[in-house]
């Protein structure tokens, strides 16, 4: 490897917690769920909190992480908007008109913009990117996600 990907991967790591290197799991603590500190915003009511820096999703309610997952973001010319939305509507079995690619589970909080299950999410990994999306690899989990999310509750990208 060169300089500049021996960088890049150098920034992208971090030193393990200590329960990590036990391989334990980690406690769950209001305001943060593994290695992803919860925004202000998500600490009351019903939230989807999504942090690109720990590119991580969690399903909070009243504060409490009830769910946790891995996520994706759309690429440089077509960037995840940050802000506060709630969820438009829901579609179990969504395909997109303009890429014409499934997104199973979808939950729109932003114009096109969803969360969705990827299978491209699933098979290659960060090796790839969204339009705009959030993708989760983790069928079962945005499936779950799905079925406890309603219309109305707050999405908030940061």
């Amino acid at each position: 490897a060169d300089q500049r990907t021996l960088d890049r991967l150098k920034a992208m790591t971090r030193e393990p917690t200590a329960e990590e290197l036990a391989n334990k799991l980690p406690k769950k603590t209001q305001g943060s769920v593994g290695g992803m500190k919860l925004d202000q915003r998500c600490l009351s009511g019903r939230a989807i909190c999504i942090s690109k820096a720990a590119r991580q999703l969690a399903w909070v309610v009243d504060g409490k992480v009830q769910l946790s997952m891995d996520v994706r973001f759309g690429a440089k010319r077509s960037p995840t908007r940050e802000g506060t939305f709630q969820v438009d509507f829901k579609s179990r079995n969504h395909v997109s008109k303009l890429y014409h690619s499934k997104m199973p589970y979808s939950l729109f909080f932003s114009g096109g913009q969803a969360i969705h299950y990827s299978s491209d999410f699933a098979r290659r990994g960060y090796n790839g990117a969204s339009h705009g999306c959030v993708n989760v690899r983790d069928k079962g989990a945005v499936q779950t996600l799905f079925d406890l999310a309603r219309v109305g509750d707050k999405v908030i990208v940061y």
